[in-house]
């Protein structure tokens, strides 16, 4: 076989095989042969068909797949020996009907794109910064008001607060504010309002500061938002009713209950930090910036990710890549493009291509490598962190490796966590590669940085 090659540009070409009988004849024979040996054909013994019956029935398909056969692997070969880094696959640039009768000798034309050359420089010289967010007295005041509620108990309380439940007796209004007789009327007699979770604020507000015995009249659709399900829960009706529900109602509030906030205790620092970690106020002011600290610093690798990300998005912007071949691959391999959506979507794609080819260079000047460990440990860290989301912070470790294993088993989120990971992995190595130049900020300085790297994200 001969194999020639014509340069489309700097990152893609086109690669002729050129095949004769005599690449493929004899294999065609040794495939016929190991045909014979297994196939049954009525009024032949197994293992004792005649090759000129072989080739009767079978010769134009085993010759197409042995043909086949030879022009892919010759095709694999010259990428290999040429050290060609494939982006995307071989484009067949035309359909070859092979017409065994008149024709032996066939050429077969492939497009083929490289993946450029990407030189990036990772090495002490190359400067990010790095935002950390200052844990202040304010922020650590709002999580221990927002925790010692949340281990808070409920007790009745002398007016409404804004998270307070409200209980009494619920009673439809005429349009003249009248109490609604009749058997149509819809009364409540033991009714439970939060008005904490309506989608009106205007009718939450109606509640808050009233005491025991005072009357509230505000309107129930308003409240929920017209949500039948809410409204039939609230006045205790069907679905069907609540649908059609637009009057006010006036409550008569006969009980108040509101969250008392834990106190600072054993039992207290316990339930949320676990036994024997925390036991007095200085402990706890520690333990409550280090959480605070720990929920923030999403923000900042987030931030330097994307200082990542706009650098060097930014200083590849016009790296050159086999478009047109690439459109045609991604015809070929996609059941969602085709030649009449391909140049809409292209545009939108070449940017998270770039980005792609970029990281890909990067992990391999770094060495990263993901190993089942890691994966397995991210899936059990996903795991704790969805219990701890509902309050169940000390689970064993024999139900977490059940339970992150359950996750892993789902193909789809198992292919999330790869690729969670291997940023992860990535994203660290360059921060022990480069230099950070790190900076304390406060929260409304953070947020004001973020902002103009959102913009610089946008832009490029």
């Amino acid at each position: 076989m001969n194999v020639t090659r014509e340069n489309l540009d700097a990152v893609s070409f086109r690669l002729t095989v050129s095949v004769t009988e005599a690449d493929y004849k004899e294999k065609v024979e040794n495939e016929l042969k190991k045909l014979g040996k297994t196939i049954s054909i009525p009024g032949f013994r197994k293992g004792h068909v005649p090759m000129g019956e072989l080739k009767r029935r079978f010769n134009n398909q085993v010759v197409s797949d042995v043909i086949n056969d030879e022009v892919y692997n010759k095709v694999v070969d010259y990428v290999k020996e040429n050290k060609i880094n494939v982006l995307g696959g071989p484009v067949p640039v035309d359909v070859v009907e092979l017409d065994l009768k008149n024709k032996s000798d066939y050429d077969f034309t492939y497009e083929i794109g490289i993946t450029p050359e990407i030189n990036i420089a990772l090495d002490k010289d190359v400067h990010f910064p790095y935002y950390t967010i200052n844990v202040d007295d304010d922020m650590v005041a709002e999580q221990d008001k927002a925790m010692t509620k949340r281990f808070g108990a409920q007790v009745p309380g002398e007016e409404v607060e804004p998270d307070a439940l409200v209980k009494g007796s619920i009673m439809e209004l005429n349009e003249d504010g009248t109490i609604k007789e009749g058997e149509d009327a819809i009364q409540v007699v033991a009714g439970i309002v939060a008005p904490m979770y309506f989608k009106s604020k205007e009718e939450a507000d109606k509640f808050v500061g009233k005491k025991v015995g005072d009357k509230v009249v505000f309107n129930p659709a308003t409240a929920s938002g017209s949500d039948p399900a809410e409204l039939s829960s609230m006045l205790q009706i069907d679905k069907e009713q609540a649908a059609n529900v637009k009057s006010d109602f006036e409550m008569s509030i006969s009980e108040i209950i509101v969250v008392k906030p834990a106190e600072h205790n054993e039992e207290y620092f316990t339930n949320l930090f676990g036994p024997d970690k925390v036991h007095n106020e200085e402990e706890y002011d520690t333990a409550v910036r280090q959480m605070i600290a720990k929920q923030l610093m999403p923000n900042s690798e987030n931030m330097f990710r994307q200082s990542v990300y706009n650098k060097y998005t930014t200083e590849f912007a016009e790296l050159e890549l086999p478009v047109e071949v690439l459109k045609k691959w991604l015809v070929r391999n996609n059941e969602e493009l085709n030649a009449e959506n391909i140049d809409d979507e292209m545009p939108r794609m070449l940017p998270d291509l770039r980005w792609q080819l970029i990281k890909e260079r990067i992990a391999a000047i770094l060495e990263i490598k993901i190993e089942e460990e890691d994966i397995n440990e991210y899936a059990r860290a996903v795991a704790a962190q969805q219990f701890a989301q509902y309050g169940m912070a000390n689970m064993g470790d024999e139900f977490i490796d059940r339970y992150a294993k359950n996750l892993l088993d789902d193909k789809k989120y198992r292919q999330q966590i790869i690729s969670a990971v291997g940023d992860n992995k990535l994203f660290d190595a360059i921060k022990d590669k480069v230099t950070l130049d790190t900076q304390l900020v406060s929260l409304d300085e953070f947020k004001e940085i973020a902002r103009k790297e959102n913009i610089l994200a946008t832009e490029d």
